[in-house]
């Protein structure tokens, strides 16, 4: 084959595959960007305010009963941003303590469980009486809706003091017109199969039941709640 028809055979190959000496690059093609979906307005903010029951000590994050509620809010497409304020140790005092911490957090919704050490550390009733009125009535002031959880104390505390205490909760309930768990640990407390080997705090599979327990006393509330 000589030069020439060799040459004319080589452009031709090169002209069918597109390509060529002479051929100027092509821009590449546009890629059309596609649009994320809008996130979804919060609801509102809940926050819960406790103790050790409440942070869930002796469990993974994601096993307090506060994250078992926000996951199941998700699940159901209400997306509350949900903080879990509890401390381990916690007294009503320590909540007074950290009221202008929890109201930076903006809160709609008010879950309050507090004076299970109050009541352990035998704390004069009158005290955490006052100390829960101080948070209820600011969270009236800031026009948050409030929960309350009552606590319940072991029968070894005398039955004069126990009696007394767990009163505190119902009242507080009637005076602030405000909705009443009347016990936190229902169907928990003292059940072997609930709570982790110390017999106080709830294992994995008592804090599902208290999740569940506040969800019926919680969930007409954040209906209620105007985005």
């Amino acid at each position: 084959m000589s030069k020439v028809r060799r040459s004319v055979c080589v452009l031709a190959v090169l002209a069918a595959l597109g390509g060529g000496c002479d051929r100027k690059p092509q821009p590449p093609l546009a890629i059309p960007a596609v649009a994320e979906p809008a996130p979804r307005p919060v609801l509102g903010t809940l926050v819960f305010l406790g103790d050790s029951l409440t942070a869930g000590q002796g469990l993974a994050k994601e096993q307090a009963y506060p994250a078992l509620i926000e996951a199941r809010l998700t699940a159901e497409g209400r997306p509350w941003k949900v903080v879990n304020a509890g401390i381990s140790g916690d007294t009503t005092a320590g909540g007074v303590a950290r009221l202008d911490w929890v109201y930076k957090q903006k809160p709609d919704v008010l879950f309050l469980c507090l004076g299970a050490n109050d009541g352990l550390r035998g704390t004069p009733v009158a005290e955490t009486e006052r100390n829960l009125r101080i948070i209820l009535d600011r969270a009236r002031m800031e026009r948050t809706r409030v929960v309350l959880a009552g606590i319940q104390l072991p029968g070894n505390y005398g039955a004069e003091y126990r009696t007394a205490f767990a009163r505190i909760f119902p009242r507080l309930a009637k005076d602030y017109r405000i909705p009443l768990l009347p016990f936190l640990l229902e169907g928990v407390a003292m059940d072997p199969s609930m709570n982790q080997p110390d017999g106080i705090h709830p294992n994995a599979e008592g804090a599902r039941r208290v999740a569940d327990h506040v969800w019926g006393t919680l969930d007409p509330v954040l209906r209620d709640v105007q985005p």
